[in-house]
Formats: C-alpha cells, structure tokens, sequence
C-alpha cells in the first residue's frame, strides 16, 4: 500500500510538472512580437524562437470542454493550449488574451534581433516585467505597472496610471523615453552614460543621484549667461551628452539612481 502511494504521489508529480511546462513556440528570430496580454514576463534568449510557457502552475481544465476550443467575442480562439491566441501577420507575431477579465501569467522569451511591441488597456491588466533583454521596447499601458530589469534599450515606455521601475544594463543604447502621467518614474541607470537629459514634472518633484554630473542647458540668447532651468524641469547633458533620455511623470515623482 506504501510502494502504491509513492507511485501514485510521483506520477501526480510528474504530471503537474508537465502541465507547469506546456510550451508553445514560434520560430522567430527577427521582425516584431506584439503582445495585448496583461500579466507577462518577457525575457531574452539567444535561440531563434519565441518560446510561450504558463506562470500559474495550476491547472484550471474544464472538463466539459473537453474537445472544445476556447474562443472570444472577436473569434480569437486558444491555440497554445495556454488561454492565448498567438497568430503570424506579415512579420510580426500578435499575441492576444481570450478573457477581458482574467489574463493567464505568461512567460515568453524572446531572441534578441525581435523588437517587442506591448499595448494593454484594461483596468484588469497585472503586472508586465522585461528583463535580461538586448531588444528594442515599445511600451504602452493605461493601468499596468511595468517594470524593466537589466535592459539595453531602445526603450519608449507610457502609463497612465502606473509606475515604471526601470533597471538598464551598463551597455545602454538610445533613446529611452520613460513616461507615467499619475505615477512615478524610477530609473537605475551607469554613472558613466553619456546622455542628453530632458526631465520633467508638473505637479511632482524630481530626485537625482549626486553621482551623476548634469551640466544644465544655457538659454539659447548668445549673450546671455543665464541657466535652462525650472522648478519642474530640468534640461542638460550628463557626462557631455550623447543619447537621448527622456523622463516624465506629471503628477507624481521622477528618481534617477546610480547603478
């Protein structure tokens, strides 16, 4: 009886480790991923496909649907097995979510020659993490908090109600645009970038690290010696100036910390 509950716990065992670890995979190592998905973390590889794993680790199988295909409103159906719909449209691959509510936890890793494309809108949206990743972002939430760790760049990011924690890796490429018009901004960047900075706020307030060597901006009058400079915004080169950096939150703070 023993012997027959140990075999019993291991298949159970092995059985929900295969579930944890249904993939889904795309051969792709250039082009565009574009993904409407509300709780992601997407990570670089350096293989030429676009691999879809599930983060719940339960599963949530319908019976009664066995031999059924989930579908949506819009004719989306589930074709990963994974409660998304992922489909080629010329060079890009398009991710979507079936439920407007509830968004699957997904992992997606990503060849670094893709350039990632992120939209999401819905006040039911989690939070989206990019990390590890040498790739182009284009970011664009309403209500996710986003969160990059380890990134190169180029990177445009926008939230309206979120914040953005963004970590880069000490090889930053340009230009980065990081803007939350109601939350903060936290940025980790080298001391050592070289960078033209365009910083802002409207209603909020701005923390710099001493390290970080901003010479301000002279007015553009030749004969004038005066410096570029505002309670709400600040305009100078660090280290010289070389890529564009740019960094916004109107109604909430902006951080800029030495990595």
């Amino acid at each position: 009886m023993k012997n027959s509950r140990l075999i019993l716990a291991f298949c159970l065992a092995i059985s929900s480790l295969h579930l944890f670890s249904q993939e889904y995979k795309v051969q792709k190592s250039s082009g565009r991923l574009e993904l409407h998905i509300g709780n992601v973390t997407v990570e670089g590889t350096t293989g030429s496909e676009i691999i879809f794993t599930s983060r719940d680790g339960h599963d949530n199988k319908d019976e009664r649907a066995a031999g059924l295909v989930a579908i949506n409103g819009s004719g989306l159906q589930d074709n990963t097995g994974l409660g998304i719909n992922v489909n080629n449209s010329g060079s890009a691959v398009v991710v979507n979510q079936l439920q407007k509510t509830k968004s699957p936890g997904i992992k997606i890793l990503v060849p670094k020659g893709v350039i990632i494309s992120y939209e999401y809108e819905s006040q039911y949206g989690h939070e989206a993490k990019f990390k590890n990743l040498e790739n182009e972002l284009e970011i664009s939430a309403t209500y996710n908090s986003i969160e990059l760790e380890n990134i190169t760049g180029p990177a445009t990011v926008k939230t309206i109600y979120s914040s953005i924690d963004a970590e880069f890796s000490t090889n930053v490429k340009g230009p980065i645009s990081l803007i939350s018009i109601y939350s903060t901004v936290d940025v980790t960047l080298p001391a050592s970038l070289k960078a033209d900075l365009n910083m802002k706020t409207s209603y909020g307030e701005m923390y710099v690290a001493p390290e970080f060597k901003i010479e301000l901006d002279r007015t553009t009058d030749k004969d004038s010696d005066m410096v570029n400079m505002s309670a709400n915004k600040v305009l100078g080169k660090i280290n010289g100036g070389g890529l564009k950096l740019d960094l916004r939150s109107d109604y909430s703070k902006i951080y800029l910390r030495k990595k």
